[in-house]
């Protein structure tokens, strides 16, 4: 062992070419396959519940997530690496979470504690900086994991009682015959009930995810950020009481069922672009008052 090394200079500890100490290395790749043996049963969880769920658009997190780390590669190659040993803790209470989650099949914690566990390897590795600059798309992936159904049910029912009396009343205002009692709304020759999809509530976490990537890409302030990302519950009611005042009036005026077959498809589209663009036409009048984003 050359003098230097016996003076334990940290500058003769081994390192890998990315830089990072043997210690760290080993804890990564021993992570890594723990991480993609433990956590398969989860992805694949996650992956049947966006492709046979309205969440669909959980399949667009995971990419975008990557793809905002991979746009701060610059940033990051810049950044002076300083490992924190407090990764190495919440990386494993993060597993923790995880085996709690999967022993008492509580699919939601199993999933969230991805991110607590990749923050710690991020933070245990590389230090503070680099977590604090892949903290937004850490935290995007919250959007990624579908609304548990318990909170679903609790939040659906004040919603779809507001969207049937909000669509009622409008309805009234342009002269059809109607009357509504709870969820359900009565017109001369048929009831429309305002299901659960027309609550609103699948509709907000998209837009609440769309919010938040528009505002990181799009805004620099982080309070406009935020009210960005507010936005999307008003919005989300807003769309969904045009949904079902325009179920109301094709069904009352032109006897015409826009939930049947291909009609129904195409007015989910159509709604879903509105909705869409109600975020981006918020986003322009807040672009107002953020002065990096109107120079863009």
């Amino acid at each position: 062992m050359s003098e230097a090394c016996e003076n334990l200079e940290p500058a003769c500890v081994p390192k890998t070419s990315a830089g990072i100490g043997l210690e760290q290395a080993a804890f990564l790749l021993i992570l890594l396959g723990s991480f993609m043996f433990a956590y398969f049963p989860t992805w694949k969880g996650l992956v049947s519940a966006w492709y046979n769920s309205d969440d669909s658009f959980g399949f667009f997190i995971p990419p975008v997530c990557l793809f905002i780390g991979w746009l701060k590669r610059d940033v990051l190659s810049k950044l002076e690496k300083k490992p924190s040993r407090l990764g190495l803790v919440l990386a494993i209470g993060g597993l923790l979470f995880y085996l709690v989650g999967r022993l008492g099949e509580i699919t939601t914690l199993a999933a969230l504690s991805i991110i607590p566990t990749l923050a710690g390897v991020i933070l245990y590795l590389w230090g503070a900086a680099f977590l604090k600059e892949l903290i937004f798309p850490l935290l995007l992936m919250v959007c990624m994991i579908p609304v548990p159904s318990q909170i679903y049910s609790a939040m659906t029912i004040p919603l779809q009682l507001w969207v049937s009396q909000a669509s009622t009343w409008l309805a009234g205002l342009l002269g059809v015959a109607i009357y509504s009692e709870g969820n359900v709304i009565t017109l001369p020759h048929k009831t429309l009930e305002v299901v659960q999809a027309c609550s609103g509530l699948r509709s907000l976490t998209t837009l609440l995810s769309l919010g938040a990537i528009l505002g990181y890409f799009l805004l620099k302030s982080n309070f406009l950020r935020a009210v960005l990302i507010a936005s999307a519950l008003p919005v989300s009611i807003v769309v969904n009481v045009i949904r079902v005042l325009a179920l109301i009036i094709c069904e009352y005026y032109f006897d015409f069922d826009l939930n049947a077959g291909h009609a129904h498809t195409a007015f989910g589209l159509v709604i879903f672009l509105l909705a869409l663009a109600l975020i981006i036409l918020v986003r322009g009048g807040l672009s107002f008052w953020d002065k990096s984003a109107v120079s863009k």
